[in-house]
């Protein structure tokens, strides 16, 4: 089994913490973990080979950096545009096929590998598609329901986890599941849309609907035979992508223009909807009852969120805590406080979000529309959507913490042994100051170490590059001046992480 982690999405209904270039996905919003790191922690105990990660280019180096810090080596399969979950599965289940060819007959030729090779398999690999923002409160349900679906999807059933639902939901699709199947388990008659809030309770009283989870167990084969059966476009553009992959490190990265050229399509569109209505119950759903939420808004937080006597729950820095908030004759609301103390009094059904560079104040009966917010931001040629003041790089981190008409100043973290590209600037200058650690320094034709208290001084147009030698990690201060201070004002001439 081979769990496929979706890590894609932009999470725009939890801004201000999650931005463009850091959605929800990466952030820490139910414990320590992201929630990247909360689905790989899932899996723990159950048999499965590493899991594949798939995302987009943008995200790469956090996805490879969160996995690294929970012990995890596999791949990350990049998708150079978004085209929904169906082809992102396409393009998992060729990748794991195509392994296990290779791993089981090396005397396969390259054409009947890359055409014919995954019908040979004996034992085709079972794909475990997981979204990588969702929360599971107990875990052990959950491995339990695909304990029980595991068999049956070996083999030749598809196989999904239905959420029992707890209210009338009309954020969700729903699953109407037919007779029971052996294991707990129960056929699948249809796939539902989103219903209104009176379709919602006659499904609720009904006790055969289930909300669709996104959660799907296939075994790779017979998801890329039914793909080719109902949507051979599809089929066919993820065949073509795949067949000009490049890999780099941990990444791997299909053919752009072919991928391109694919339908956006969900799974539950191209494959579930016209397989649920095939005779002999194609579809298996396993019931679970988990605690599950997908984490969607602020106020499905506040759902899942430990609270106090009157209602309130407080997150602080990505943990729930107390610490930076005090809250007086406030009810039933929820704050995220970041970097400062944040305080409420007489206020009730809030929704408070207080990032260094944006501050968010909402009904909690509203946030549902965040995305608007982050629209109109975008719209006004604003950036606050896209990144934080933090930002992450695959070498560590910087943090604009002021800035003004000509100058602006950043506190620098290098990771021990990481090194920044080798480059140069059009229309700045930087000042570099040491705060902790060891700077290993490139300014023009020469290389040196800089110190705790030292500085140096790189002119504009000279080709320079940071790097930290030690095994602590480096602390600095950059004074940018010029005339034009904006990241696009970097030439690459060298990196190790492939950004030239």
């Amino acid at each position: 089994m081979i769990p496929v982690i979706m890590a894609g999405g932009s999470g725009t209904r939890l801004w201000p913490l999650s931005r463009t270039t850091f959605p929800k996905q990466f952030l820490a919003l139910n414990s320590h973990l992201s929630m990247l790191q909360e689905t790989a922690a899932r899996l723990d105990g159950m048999v499965s080979a590493e899991p594949l990660v798939i995302c987009n280019e943008e995200h790469r180096f956090l996805v490879a950096e969160q996995m690294r810090q929970q012990g995890h080596k596999g791949s990350i399969l990049l998708e150079p545009v978004g085209r929904n979950t169906a082809p992102a599965i396409a393009l998992a289940a060729f990748k794991a096929l195509r392994s296990s060819a290779v791993e089981s007959s090396q005397n396969m030729n390259a054409e009947s590998l890359a055409v014919h090779g995954f019908h040979e398999l004996s034992e085709a690999p079972v794909l475990l598609v997981l979204a990588a923002d969702h929360v599971i409160k107990d875990v052990k349900a959950f491995q339990a329901a695909v304990k029980r679906l595991l068999p049956h999807v070996q083999a030749g059933k598809f196989g999904t986890l239905g959420v029992v639902p707890t209210e009338p939901a009309t954020g969700y699709g729903y699953i109407r599941a037919g007779e029971q199947a052996q294991d707990a388990l129960f056929t699948v008659e249809e796939f539902v849309e989103k219903p209104d809030l009176k379709t919602a309770q006659a499904y609720l009283d009904g006790g055969n609907y289930y909300w669709n989870s996104g959660m799907f167990m296939i075994r790779a084969d017979r998801y890329l035979a039914a793909l080719q059966q109902y949507r051979p476009d599809i089929y066919q553009a993820c065949d073509k992508a795949m067949q000009d992959v490049t890999v780099d490190h941990d990444f791997i990265r299909v053919a752009t223009a072919a991928f391109a050229a694919c339908p956006d399509e969900s799974i539950d569109y191209a494959i579930m909807e016209p397989l649920s209505h095939e005779s002999g119950g194609q579809i298996l759903v396993a019931p679970l009852d988990a605690g599950w939420s997908d984490v969607g808004s602020w106020s499905a937080l506040w759902d899942i969120a430990v609270k106090d006597d009157d209602g309130n729950a407080v997150m602080v820095g990505g943990n729930l805590e107390t610490e930076d908030v005090v809250m007086q004759q406030s009810q039933n609301c929820f704050v995220s406080a970041n970097s400062r103390l944040v305080t409420t009094l007489g206020v009730e059904n809030l929704v408070i979000v207080d990032t260094p560079d944006a501050l968010l104040v909402a009904a909690k009966d509203c946030v549902q529309d965040v995305k608007n917010i982050v629209s109109a931001i975008k719209n006004s040629g604003r950036t606050e959507h896209k990144q934080h003041r933090e930002v992450y790089r695959p070498w560590g981190k910087y943090d604009s913490i002021d800035n003004g008409g000509r100058y602006q100043v950043k506190r620098i973290t290098v990771k021990p042994g990481a090194k920044l590209s080798v480059q140069m600037h059009h229309h700045r200058a930087e000042h570099w100051i040491v705060v902790s650690g060891t700077a290993k320094v490139t300014n023009g034709d020469k290389t040196f170490l800089v110190t705790e208290n030292q500085s140096t001084y790189i002119p504009i147009g000279q080709v320079h590059c940071l790097e930290n030698p030690g095994v602590i990690e480096l602390e600095m201060i950059e004074v940018q001046s010029g005339t034009y201070l904006g990241e696009d004002d970097i030439v690459r001439l060298k990196d190790q992480y492939g950004r030239v």
